[in-house]
């Protein structure tokens, strides 16, 4: 995974931050598909994403695409229902169904970030891949 060119936004740099990444993945998806979207993700405005913390769905956690694509960080999973209780900006009724959850990536990554995290990067879609970036101020 690219680590992006650094902070892109107007934060004051003497504030630490916790950065994460939410991925939502179909069973089965490739590491090159997980791994082309984050590399666009950490492409484009928005935080570092070489420190970051990732998270997904717990029965994703041992997906050969995700574990091989983000590696060597070891993915933190949260159940449906610690997901479910995350209001996301952009539910789908196709995810809720699948997983019992209507967001992964986007929840994921602000339970990732902690208490009073917002979303910087919203859902960006892949082939077969979801993905979120969410960051916290630690102080």
């Amino acid at each position: 995974m690219s680590a992006g060119s650094g902070d892109r936004g107007a934060a004051d740099a003497s504030v630490p931050v916790r950065v994460a990444i939410g991925i939502g993945l179909r069973p089965g998806t490739p590491e090159r598909a997980v791994r082309e979207l984050l590399d666009r993700v950490a492409a484009g405005p928005g935080p570092d994403l070489g420190s970051a913390v990732v998270a997904t769905l717990d029965r994703r956690l041992t997906e050969p695409g995700l574990l091989a694509a983000v590696a060597p960080r070891v993915p933190l999973g949260f159940t449906p229902d610690e997901l479910a209780a995350i209001a996301v900006p952009n539910p789908s009724e196709r995810v809720a169904a699948a997983t019992g959850a209507p967001g992964v990536a986007e929840a994921a990554a602000l339970l990732a970030a902690g208490p009073g995290a917002e979303l910087v990067v919203p859902k960006t879609t892949g082939d077969g891949v979801t993905v979120a970036v969410a960051r916290r101020r630690t102080r």
